[in-house]
């Protein structure tokens, strides 16, 4: 296997800097416009064939380090016994989470009788591609979660779940404690079916400031991570907006930290310290640059985050009108500059 994604989670050398790209199978590409044409995106994650072939794509296409098993953050929430519409235009909760007996009424499943769709794609995946690189499994962060069931959907103010969190701070705990029960097995499955790294998406707890952020957060997070390290995979945290959230990150016990584009990679690593790896962080509008351009960003941030520890990503998902041949420009843009780094030849 080619375990460079792996080692640098660890902290350990590796030849070349590994790469993968936050919603690298997806819309971007022609070959999953193909096979999404046919099949709701629901049916598609919920469907082991085509959900493994859509994780390969991206690894041929591109050559990436890694295949992110193809799912959606709220594929366990619907099995807690919530309605879940995924369309076009995002996630819809027609009936969502605004009550004592709405929490009530939600139940934490087994995960293999709800979810094991998730863990048989990853199998497949594994055998497509004869396990020449590592499967990264994932779930939601609870903040995260909990925003989109309340909220009914995607928000702007997140007006019902903070209201929620302040004038019912017990409520919303015990929301959280539901969504962390479902979502430790959820992961532990997927690394029984062969996940060798999972990472947790916390999207949007940079909506919150620190300090409701260690209230509300941090002990779900870090529970989460302490569970799922103890199988002996290595765990990412990521979130979006969370340069200010870093110190809390760390606490966590991550092994490592993804960083979106707002804060340079030296800064991160400074405020993380030398324990942690770290992961990004190139603004995923920066491949629609001129290929010269883009060369440069990749260099400087290879320059900044230094040869050990760390994964280069994109600082949030690729974007659906992106160029593929940009994608791929970059992973070998990585790639190359990556050797060249260890070699003590790589210049800015």
């Amino acid at each position: 296997m080619n375990d460079r994604l792996l080692r640098a989670a660890r902290r350990q050398p590796t030849d070349t800097t590994p790469v993968w790209l936050m919603r690298q199978a997806g819309r971007y590409l022609p070959e999953y416009r193909a096979i999404r044409g046919n099949i709701a995106f629901l049916d598609l994650c919920k469907h082991p064939d085509l959900a493994a072939e859509v994780t390969v794509q991206p690894v041929t296409r591109l050559g990436v380090d890694a295949a992110i098993i193809f799912s959606d953050i709220l594929i366990p929430v619907e099995a807690m016994g919530i309605t879940l519409e995924l369309g076009d235009k995002g996630p819809h909760f027609p009936e969502p989470v605004r009550t004592a007996a709405d929490i009530d009424k939600l139940g934490v499943p087994d995960p293999v009788e709800g979810t094991g769709f998730v863990a048989e794609a990853i199998r497949r995946t594994r055998k497509a591609l004869n396990d020449s690189v590592p499967v990264i499994g994932f779930a939601g962060a609870p903040f995260t979660l909990a925003a989109y069931m309340v909220e009914g959907g995607g928000s702007k103010s997140y007006i019902l779940i903070k209201r929620l969190m302040f004038e019912q701070p017990a409520l919303a705990h015990r929301l959280f404690g539901k969504l962390t029960d479902t979502l430790i097995p959820y992961l532990k499955m997927q690394v029984e079916a062969g996940a060798s790294i999972v990472q947790i998406f916390d999207s949007w707890g940079g909506e919150l400031s620190p300090w409701d952020y260690e209230r509300f957060c941090l002990p779900y997070l870090t529970r989460m991570v302490s569970e799922l390290k103890a199988t002996g995979v290595p765990v990412i945290v990521f979130g979006v907006g969370m340069s200010t959230h870093l110190p809390l990150l760390q606490r966590t016990g991550a092994d490592v930290v993804g960083l979106d584009w707002t804060l340079p990679m030296d800064e991160g690593r400074r405020v993380l310290g030398p324990d942690i790896a770290v992961q990004g962080n190139l603004d995923p509008l920066h491949l629609f640059l001129p290929r010269e351009e883009l060369d440069g960003r990749v260099k400087d941030i290879l320059l900044r985050a230094g040869p050990v520890g760390h994964i280069f990503n994109l600082g949030h998902g690729i974007l659906p009108p992106t160029d593929p041949e940009a994608a791929k420009f970059a992973v070998e843009a990585v790639h190359r500059h990556g050797f060249a780094l260890r070699q003590g030849t790589l210049t800015p």
